[in-house]
């Protein structure tokens, strides 16, 4: 491929290499490289150490020599000067929802890949939720022709929770979870949140985890808050890895199991502060540590980076550049067995290679994937294939009738006046639990009215894939709301219609208006809209480049400030307030669920 020409299709090839006969003769001098990046300081991730003035030769798509590169080079050898470079393994993100920074798959790699993420394992569970299978497949055969290395992990749990619970767009068998598994370039089950499941035994969820483990596949994991016996009965399901610890001592317990323990750094959840203290401070060993993103917003992409700026903020929080960079490269292509073709330079493996001008600040260069400079001074060189997605995938926003202001209020019987007691989710910046709070609410007019000087608004989970008509709604303390109204489909996992306001009026008129464009967020006050992201892509994603969806999550994040909300990207937030397998309350189209009790509650207090 020359330099800067378009990409079109490239097979993920994890095993030997057709072209390795002539891997054989570059090494030894018998045939030239097509590059040869000269006198870099190479970070080698498996010894840990730095070695300076060292060639990478690469022929087609792989390395085939580090080390003295001199014969290697011939006239035809396109050669890279990498002196006062630092060579490192192209960035790995091993935990990561492309859907949650709302663009797709080909803008998240226009995105990250000059950031030096040159491969993600990316688990699509939130188009499956609204799409099913055909949304997997539809996201599987987008990623096929990008300068990005996308392996695919099968959503487990589509969808989250039992249909008691909430409503869902779609479902994924253990037919369709078999069948996924079966395409090129999908290496394991995505994470199981389904953990009480897993420790009853029952038949579906462990179906699901035997298919995975008898066709080879790793099984990822979701285990917030387990510990002891529980994690150890988890664990023993063969789950392999969790992303959830918000905790040194719970990154210590999945580390002493044996389990990867995958330190987020996301857009809303950011937790490596607290998690990497089981390197800094215990004193364990990184070895099986990974860093991942799990969401990341557009305008973060773009202003902060994607694993370059996780790896700067383990460096910042006193982890040694060198680890750091084994934590998000050889350590993840460990976890999911492909350390054979990515996460390090070595001969035989992917010529994915990240050259560095300062190890420390993790500041990019350039970035070669497959043997091809695709980005240079965080530019990129080459040009992702765009999909446009079919029109079955666009319309996805499917409500009874058109809401009114009365929908979204909460009627009491007795008293029409006063105060009364009511169960209320209380949320809080960065994190994704929330509070069961019991507290006093005011009555009026024989309905409870939301309170800004108690900080209490109005929430309501509007189902948006079968047209049923059914409206939880509840009450919310958190957001810092004073007036208006938000709207979202974007609402963790099974993606129904939330709002959330201090105005009913509002609340309708925001639902309404993402109805009509087939989902996105929306944000009214007096009757006025103030911001809307349209994301029509089964209401999760856009398909305007990155740039354009960054500006309108920016007018968005304003207009949240507008209406009294200091939180940041509260919108993430608020998105997980649906989702039935968090502690400890949450809202669906069914009602309050209280989910440590897992059974549905109304919102009045006894």
């Amino acid at each position: 491929m020359a330099l800067g020409e378009p990409l079109a299709y490239r097979p993920l090839r994890t095993e030997l290499p057709d072209v390795f006969p002539e891997l054989i003769d570059v090494a030894l001098g018998r045939l030239k490289a097509d590059v040869v990046i000269r006198g870099a300081t190479l970070v080698n991730v498996f010894t840990g150490e730095l070695q300076e003035g060292i060639d990478i030769a690469i022929r087609k798509d792989r390395i085939a020599l580090v080390g003295d590169a001199s014969h290697a080079i011939g006239g035809h050898t396109h050669v890279i000067r990498a002196d006062g470079l630092y060579a490192c393994p192209g960035f790995i993100d091993a935990h990561v929802h492309v859907e949650s920074a709302m663009i797709t798959f080909s803008e998240f790699a226009r995105a990250v890949v000059p950031r030096g993420t040159t491969s993600i394992f990316a688990d699509p569970h939130e188009i499956a939720n609204v799409l099913g299978l055909r949304g997997l497949k539809l996201v599987w055969e987008e990623s096929r022709h990008l300068p990005l290395k996308v392996f695919l992990c099968v959503p487990s749990c589509v969808p989250a929770s039992s249909p008691e619970f909430e409503t869902a767009g779609a479902e994924l068998t253990v037919e369709d979870i078999e069948e996924a598994l079966s395409w090129p370039g999908v290496v394991a089950l995505g994470e199981m949140m389904n953990y009480p499941g897993v420790l009853a035994k029952e038949g579906a969820v462990l179906a699901k985890l035997e298919s995975a483990m008898k066709m080879g596949k790793v099984v990822e994991g979701h285990s917030n808050g387990i510990v002891g016996a529980e994690l150890n009965a988890y664990a023993c399901a063969g789950i392999s890895s969790c992303h959830e610890a918000t905790r040194p001592e719970e990154v210590a317990e999945r580390l002493r199991l044996g389990m990867w323990a995958m330190i987020r750094e996301g857009s809303a959840w950011r937790d490596l502060k607290a998690c990497i203290k089981a390197i800094t401070e215990l004193g364990l060993s990184p070895r099986r540590a990974v860093l991942v993103t799990d969401d990341r917003h557009p305008d973060d992409l773009l202003e902060e980076g994607h694993i370059d700026y996780v790896i700067r903020r383990a460096v910042e929080e006193g982890v040694d550049p060198v680890v750091a960079i084994q934590m998000a490269t050889i350590n993840p292509a460990e976890h999911f067995r492909l350390d054979h073709y990515i996460g390090a330079i070595g001969p035989g493996r992917a010529a994915d290679v990240v050259l560095l001008s300062d190890l420390e600040a993790v500041e990019v260069d350039m970035v070669i994937s497959d043997g091809s400079v695709v980005a240079r001074g965080g530019i990129m060189m080459v040009r992702p294939e765009k999909r446009s997605y079919p029109d079955e995938a666009k319309r996805t926003v499917r409500l009874k009738r058109p809401l009114r202001p009365e929908d979204f209020r909460l009627l009491v019987k007795e008293p029409s006046e006063g105060r009364v007691k009511a169960h209320i989710i209380g949320v809080e910046e960065g994190k994704a639990t929330t509070k069961h709070i019991v507290g006093e609410v005011l009555v009026s007019g024989g309905r409870i009215r939301p309170s800004p000087e108690d900080d209490i608004a109005l929430v309501a989970v509007v189902e948006r894939h079968k047209g049923t008509g059914n409206i939880g709604l509840g009450l919310v303390r958190g957001f810092g709301l004073k007036a208006g109204a938000v709207a979202s489909t974007v609402a963790h996992d099974s993606h129904n219609l939330v709002v959330v306001g201090m105005d009913e009026r509002d609340m309708a008129l925001a639902a309404n208006a993402l109805a009509e464009v087939g989902g996105g967020m929306a944000i009214y006050r007096a009757g006025e809209r103030l911001a809307m992201l349209e994301l029509p892509v089964a209401g999760l994603v856009s398909e305007e480049p990155v740039e354009v969806v960054a500006k309108k999550v920016k007018a968005l994040e304003n207009a949240w400030s507008e209406l009294g909300c200091t939180m940041k990207a509260p919108f993430m937030t608020l998105s997980l307030i649906s989702l039935p397998v968090l502690p400890e309350l949450r809202i669906t189209d069914k009602g309050l669920v209280d989910t440590v009790k897992f059974e549905l509650i109304d919102v009045l207090a006894q």
